[in-house]
């Protein structure tokens, strides 16, 4: 963070293009219920992020609002938590554009995760696909966040957020204006670390365009989806090692034992040394047991919430004031610097 004095601030995002899931909850949201008490957290649905692809209309509305339900149905408190839609914060956009003339092209160019999203139609993807990481940035720094919960794949995005910021104080001669966002390292704060894979391939993580309905664990999912799920997960027919080194080369294996040790806040070596030995005639049971009473109480919760949508709108629309007060003055302040008229 550099010599940045301000407050400790917490700033994460999920996208809004798809059914919240298993690995959404224990990768990202779980965290942010944890983080609320340690932070001052603004947790924002990136709705503008998700249309740097197509997105129809009514399906980003609902998808937005199904986003918001997953983080209240999960324990995130508005009343602690500033939760809000991206574009309902016209500073995000506004410090993108300023941003877009902060960041270098060949920083860009370095950007893996484009390349990875657009394949070879590179020159048909939308230029907010490749520019994102620019918006990315603008998000982080108009709350002037100091850390930020990042996964493997955006990590590069985070640097990209320390250059900029870095390159504004420089060159508008204005010495830790903006923090450099550090990252929060998986394990910390309630976050285990497990990686949850696919339940049909334990090479793929799970994910909600998987062909196979009983691949993917979503949120709202009821106890009896979640136990016939887990009861048909790809296994194999060798016993539970009582090592995690005997995991190896068994990625189904390692990865109902990581969503078990993830869910009961245990290591993998804990629940290795209470089912090493047994099949998973012993352990899917269990597993399906454990699943069920940790997230079926969340997908009640969720189809209650998503029932009112006037009332999500509510606490989103207060959200949206609320990080707005954050975020305005920071803009302002921005132009000013930048030499735009007040």
């Amino acid at each position: 963070m550099s010599g940045y004095q301000g407050p400790m601030r917490v700033l994460s995002g999920i996208q809004t293009s798809g059914e919240m899931h298993l690995g959404n909850y224990l990768g990202a949201i779980r965290k942010f219920v944890t983080l609320q008490h340690e932070y001052d957290c603004h947790y924002f649905l990136a709705d503008m992020h998700a249309i740097t692809v197509w997105q129809e209309p009514e399906q980003l509305r609902r998808q937005t609002l199904h986003i918001a339900a997953s983080f209240l149905a999960a324990g995130v408190d508005p009343k602690i938590a500033t939760i809000f839609p991206q574009s309902k914060v016209r500073a995000h956009a506004e410090l993108a554009w300023i941003f877009n003339c902060v960041a270098r092209l060949g920083w860009l160019d370095r950007m893996t995760q484009f390349k990875d999203k657009a394949g070879k139609n590179a020159e048909r993807s939308s230029v907010g696909l490749y520019t994102y990481p620019v918006l990315q940035a603008a998000d982080i720094l108009v709350y002037k966040a100091t850390h930020v919960p990042v996964g493997e794949d955006q990590k590069q995005h985070l640097e990209l957020s320390r250059d900029i910021a870095g390159k504004f104080n420089h060159d508008f001669k204005v010495p830790d204006f903006f923090p450099l966002p550090e990252p929060l390292i998986k394990g910390q704060f309630g976050d285990t670390g497990a990686r949850i894979m696919s339940l049909r391939d334990g090479t793929a993580k799970m994910s909600k365009s998987d062909p196979s309905e009983n691949a993917c664990i979503f949120l709202r999912d009821d106890a009896d989806a979640i136990s016939r799920k887990i009861k048909k997960a790809k296994s194999d027919a060798d016993a539970l090692p009582s090592e995690i080194a005997g995991l190896e080369g068994r990625p189904e294996a390692a990865n109902l034992v990581g969503i078990y040790a993830a869910l009961s806040d245990k290591t993998p070596a804990d629940v290795l040394s209470e089912f090493g030995g047994q099949g998973f005639g012993a352990f899917k049971p269990a597993l399906a047991d454990l699943v069920v009473e940790k997230m079926a109480p969340i997908g009640d919760a969720l189809r209650r919430l998503e029932a009112d949508a006037a009332h999500l709108e509510s606490i989103l629309s207060a959200g949206a004031e609320k990080a707005a007060s954050v975020a305005d003055p920071v803009v302002k302040e921005v132009k000013e610097i930048v030499g735009f008229l007040s």
